[in-house]
């Protein structure tokens, strides 16, 4: 239950389907003005973050030719958090490998995806991905003052995973007031509210769509990586997807096809979730140290509940 009149809408945005849940008066009015303006904020951002749309500030940043390029507040924190994620995960976590991931066929949004199970019978043999030694992020520099990127004319940035949990979060902070909230970027979630009403979260398959675990969760952030979507076959009928290896600059396969991490923030939770994934098996556990749910390419799932003592392997 929570405490007031409920409202919510989907739509679509970021290239799949976004929602916002919103529960009693707040600093936006009431829940449904509430909800209105979180999904024109959702739309706005969108423009906004696109690398399909030429004229997005993402694109037109990408795309200059100057070293230093001025940016608004919402691309300088953008750029901020795409620093975080590859200092945090020393360089596994790269947004600046659009351009590989151009070269293996993904310049715009995919009408369908090849079927899980083919892409991983024609895949290589799995191994774990790693970070590359003269990582484009190393050279991208943010003056957060100015509001000003520096980079190497020519490296560009993927929004990606990233942006929508980024902007999940600023839509956290501004319905906190509201009793609850369920914001849903494209997949990365932000769950909170004065009331602290628990809501249930559900993890579904990446195989079949059934769902592997629900989580109870009044204020977290959830994000969910893997290559169950968005993949197709490249110029050679290889399998490809949009997680890169940035060792490689090729699609990855490592063993893990889905990772869904908790963490404090949907930023946060994104960045683990793709480090999981990226770090195959073996090393996926530590990335979820407030719990979250791996499914191997075998099947197989693993969860790390908090509620739980330990993990439970089905």
């Amino acid at each position: 239950m929570t405490n007031g009149a409920e409202a919510s809408a989907s739509f679509d945005c970021f290239g799949s389907t976004c929602a916002a849940i919103v529960a009693g008066d707040g600093t936006w009015g009431r829940a449904s003005d509430a909800v209105t303006m979180a999904r024109r904020r959702l739309l706005a951002w969108h423009r906004r973050f696109s690398r399909f749309e030429a004229s997005s500030e993402l694109s037109r940043l990408n795309d200059d030719p100057r070293a230093e390029v001025p940016v608004s507040g919402a691309m300088a924190t953008f750029v901020a958090v795409v620093l975080h994620a590859a200092r945090t995960t020393g360089g596994l976590v790269d947004a600046t490998l659009l351009r590989e991931l151009e070269v293996t066929g993904y310049v715009g949004d995919l009408p369908t995806s090849v079927p899980l199970p083919e892409a991983l019978a024609l895949a290589a043999p799995r191994r774990r991905a790693g970070p590359s030694p003269a990582g484009g992020w190393r050279r991208l520099r943010l003056d957060p003052v100015a509001r000003t990127v520096t980079r190497p004319p020519g490296l560009a940035l993927d929004s990606g995973g990233l942006a929508k949990g980024l902007v999940a979060d600023l839509l956290a902070n501004a319905l906190a007031a509201h009793a609850s909230f369920a914001v849903d970027c494209a997949g990365d979630l932000r769950v909170g509210g004065a009331a602290g009403v628990r809501r249930e979260v559900l993890v579904a398959s990446p195989f079949d769509g059934e769902v592997v675990h629900a989580f109870e969760l009044a204020d977290a952030g959830v994000a969910t990586s893997g290559i169950g979507r968005r993949s197709w076959l490249d110029a050679d009928g290889a399998p490809a997807h949009h997680l890169l290896d940035p060792a490689t600059g090729r699609p990855a396969f490592t063993g893990v096809v889905q990772a869904t991490a908790l963490a404090p923030s949907a930023t946060e939770a994104e960045l683990r979730a793709k480090a999981a994934v990226l770090s195959g098996p073996e090393g996926a556990r530590g990335w979820l140290p407030h719990g979250g749910v791996v499914v191997l390419d075998d099947g197989r799932h693993e969860v790390f509940d908090p509620r739980l003592a330990g993990a439970a392997a089905q």
